[in-house]
């Protein structure tokens, strides 16, 4: 059984370039796993990307190859997106996923702390770390109109139904996160009132619930969201 606690996660360099064809090998079998055609990158892309200080990778016991992931700019800069997440199927559902989505999305803050980071996606699970992280489901208007992002999509085998609503929708969800969103926050939205966020989300909230038999635990978040609705 593989432990989260044996994997080390951090910035990759040029020590790492002998990963590149695991990187993308890993992407290949994901692929047709999930019936997508992500599009393999070149050994020199990756590369690069590990030479810039822009790529995520995991190591288990500090060598072992066990997850990936890269930043890219779009739009002059002012679009971030997180691209090429990928597990080992072996390191799969212990967390790492969440992990590696964790320290792309710090990278990509620190180096573009201006930049909206976006991205597309048809899995719930990265939905939901998404979601952890702040992001929000947009329109697909909402996000970058750089056409080099949008040639990205051609290798997927949905591609035809975003050329027929004009890049409008497609079976991916878009997802946003707005570094200004922090800006405009109110001081009392940003308190917590033991533990719990004053204005979280109904997803936040009933994550955080157990209920008991009677349901009267969800009874009673659910006067909490009303409540808090009304004085809003």
């Amino acid at each position: 059984m593989k432990e989260l606690k044996n994997i080390i996660i951090l910035v990759a360099t040029e020590e790492h370039l002998k990963y590149v064809d695991q990187v993308n090998d890993a992407i290949d079998i994901a692929s047709k796993e999930r019936g997508t055609g992500i599009a393999r990158r070149t050994y020199d892309y990756i590369g690069s990307k590990m030479l810039d200080g822009k790529a995520i990778i995991a190591l288990e016991n500090g060598d072992t190859f066990a997850g990936f992931c890269y930043v890219e700019t779009w739009g002059d800069k002012s679009f971030v997106a997180n691209s090429g997440l990928i597990v080992v199927k072996e390191f799969r559902s212990i967390g790492l996923a969440t992990e590696i989505k964790r320290k792309a999305f710090a990278l990509s803050r620190t180096k573009y702390p201006n930049a909206k980071i976006f991205g597309l996606t048809t899995g719930l699970a990265v939905m939901k770390i998404n979601h952890e992280l702040g992001y929000r489901p947009v329109t697909f208007s909402e996000l970058t109109d750089d056409e080099d992002f949008w040639k990205g999509c051609q290798s997927c085998v949905n591609y035809d139904i975003l050329q027929r609503t004009g890049k409008s929708k497609c079976l991916c969800t878009g997802m946003v996160y707005d570094p200004a969103w922090e800006k405009e926050k109110k001081p009392e939205e940003k308190k917590q009132n033991n533990g719990w966020a004053i204005k979280g989300t109904l997803l936040d909230i009933i994550n955080k619930l157990k209920p008991n038999k009677n349901g009267s635990q969800l009874k009673g978040i659910f006067g909490f969201i009303l409540f808090n609705n009304k004085k809003s």
